[in-house]
């Protein structure tokens, strides 16, 4: 029997008790929860008073401290994607977020202050587009993991059987644990992205689908978080998994992409591309070694696709993730360096078919998962594509979506939907809801870790580079800069307020909150704006003599001139920086 969640819910309120009803056919079930003492008890309808306030929610999230006290975050709103297997799949679309106490009048005023900037940051991770859910099936698992379970596993709840590195709201359940009882009343998240299509080739219905699941450990914003931890988890983590189904027969291709696997940082200073620096003192093959055994335990066989330049600020990494391969010695560990911009530079992406091609062999030997009409497994996937660039973000996509291409013209073969001889680029219509969904994908990541929607999605959409697409990236590139520098401090914290990596202590009067800029921070872009200013007025409002007007503007230009290098020089000191978790310390 597959374990399930409820799927409907009443929340009823009183000013003791948050009542949660199970609204499912045949459920007699209520979790009732005391807004004073936080204890949970399951109990049944009866015990529900008439005067509580009534309205119906998705599911529950979990709790979490502020220094108000705690918070019951619930599901108010959400969406069907689609089928996956027979089993509904929902995005959660909107969330409340309900204090316990009924007051703040106990806090101080800096408190307030606190707790509104706790709130406003638990409300910008709910905001970030992607958390979605089942209640009767596991979402965190591969098809091909979930075939290979014992009978124990399939006894577990939802909730305990998840693969704790795609659930994102495992730190708000904590308090839930310790009770089984309550699980089937929770509703366990993934986060970044589902797409579900139903598409005809050769009049031949299929469900295809991609599932990409985010690691929620290491998880931040694309500058503050980079390479790995010490226990091997890389930054910006995400397993995609491709399924198809036909007529009882279904097939699944997994790739991953994650962070170059070793201690490096690239901490915004306000330039355009921050240099990445490599730690000098941290043994990094010790959490690089902890990182690929890990992945050959979960996944088998490696090939790392490196997509990062091989000179410029991007070398310095490509050389020592080489090198560091070389010092594993692994067999089961392959390394494939290519250098993505200058290989398609000049709108040439005719050119990523030579690392397709270079990959072939490979693909062929570690396969895929399929499974026949009667459940019988006829191939496992045995090895796994490690894709990367610098955010594996971009490059890493467009590579993904054409090995995953690949992967899908064998299984549709064998699926019996292609003749032979027939490709699936040759399939008009396939190939745009194909290309579509990539990109979707691609967006997905990017706007998680990056802020904004992917770059060269015009490639990935329409096979071609086009004149639009790099005014879009560009776009794209000026926003994504604003954020990593000034707002991304702000996300960082979210984030690790949200998975439990920082905790609030009630007890504590002060938090991190607060810390007092240097006298620079406030007077050097006045400085800068007024001189900037000033140039342009002198310019404008020649003087009497065109020597005086050219002094104006050069004391004026020089000024601003100076004032800006100043900034740029203490360039961390202008941005927004987390100020919860101090992060590992690069030297």
């Amino acid at each position: 029997k597959m374990a399930t969640a409820y799927e409907k819910f009443n929340l009823h309120t009183t000013p003791e008790k948050f009542y949660i009803e199970a609204c499912d056919d045949g459920s007699n079930d209520v979790l009732s929860i005391d807004r004073v003492s936080t204890e949970m008890i399951l109990t049944v309808r009866k015990d529900i008073p008439p005067h509580a306030v009534t309205r119906p929610i998705c599911g529950i999230m979990g709790t979490i401290r502020l220094v108000a006290g705690t918070y019951l975050i619930v599901i108010t709103k959400k969406k069907k994607v689609g089928d996956l297997l027979g089993h509904a799949v929902w995005k959660a679309m909107d969330f409340d977020v309900i204090s316990y106490k009924k007051t703040v009048l106990h806090l101080t005023d800096n408190q307030m202050q606190d707790n509104k900037a706790f709130l406003s940051m638990i409300n910008s991770v709910l905001l970030t587009d992607g958390f979605y859910f089942a209640t009767d099936y596991d979402l965190t698992h591969t098809l091909q993991r979930l075939a290979n379970t014992s009978p124990e596993f399939q006894e577990m709840s939802l909730l305990e059987r998840a693969d704790q590195r795609f659930v994102w709201n495992g730190h708000l359940l904590r308090e839930f644990m310790p009770q089984p009882e309550v699980r089937t009343e929770l509703t366990h998240v993934k986060t970044t992205f589902i797409v579900m299509k139903s598409c005809c080739i050769n009049g031949k219905i299929f469900d295809w689908n991609i599932i990409s699941r985010r690691s929620c450990f290491r998880a931040g914003v694309r500058y503050y978080v980079r390479g790995i931890d010490s226990e091997g988890h890389a930054a910006n983590f995400v397993e995609t998994e491709q399924i198809v189904q036909y007529s009882g027969g279904k097939a699944s291709f997994v790739q991953t992409r994650g962070s170059i696997p070793f201690y490096w940082s690239q901490r915004p200073n306000l330039k355009y591309k921050p240099k990445p620096q490599i730690s000098k003192t941290i043994n990094h093959l010790d959490g690089f070694q902890r990182h690929f055994d890990s992945q050959i335990i979960i996944y088998g066989k490696q090939v790392i696709l490196n997509l990062i330049d091989q000179k410029g600020s991007e070398k310095q990494l490509e050389q020592a993730f080489d090198k560091m391969v070389s010092s594993l010695g692994n067999g089961m560990v392959k390394y494939i360096a290519f250098d993505f911009h200058k290989e398609c530079s000049r709108m040439r992406w005719h050119r990523l078919q030579i690392l397709v091609d270079m990959v072939t062999e490979m693909q062929d030997e570690y396969g895929y998962f399929l499974v026949d009409v009667d459940g019988n497994v006829l191939v496992q996937q045995e090895g796994m594509f490690r894709s990367n660039c610098m955010d594996c973000l971009d490059r890493t996509n467009v590579i993904q979506s054409l090995l995953a291409r690949r992967s899908l013209q064998s299984q549709l073969e064998r699926l019996g939907v292609l003749h032979m001889g027939q490709r699936i680029e040759d399939q008009a219509d396939f190939e745009k809801i194909y290309k579509n969904a990539w990109a979707d994908n691609a967006n997905a990541c990017a706007k998680q870790y990056a802020g904004t929607g992917a770059l060269k999605t015009d490639f990935t959409r329409t096979g071609k580079r086009t004149q639009w697409g790099l005014v879009m990236d560009g776009w794209n590139s000026m926003i994504r800069y604003y954020k990593n520098n000034f707002s991304d401090g702000f996300r960082q914290d979210s984030i690790d307020l949200f998975l439990g990596n920082y905790a609030i202590d009630e007890a504590d009067m002060t938090t991190p909150l607060h810390e007092t800029k240097d006298w620079k921070f406030l007077t050097l872009p006045i400085i800068m704006v007024v001189a900037f200013s000033m140039c342009i007025i002198c310019l404008l409002m020649a003087g009497d003599t065109w020597t005086e007007t050219l002094a104006y503007v050069l004391f004026w230009g020089t000024a601003s001139f100076v004032t800006a290098g100043v900034i740029l020089f203490n360039g961390r000191e202008f941005v927004d920086s987390p100020k919860l978790v101090q992060k590992e310390k690069m030297d």
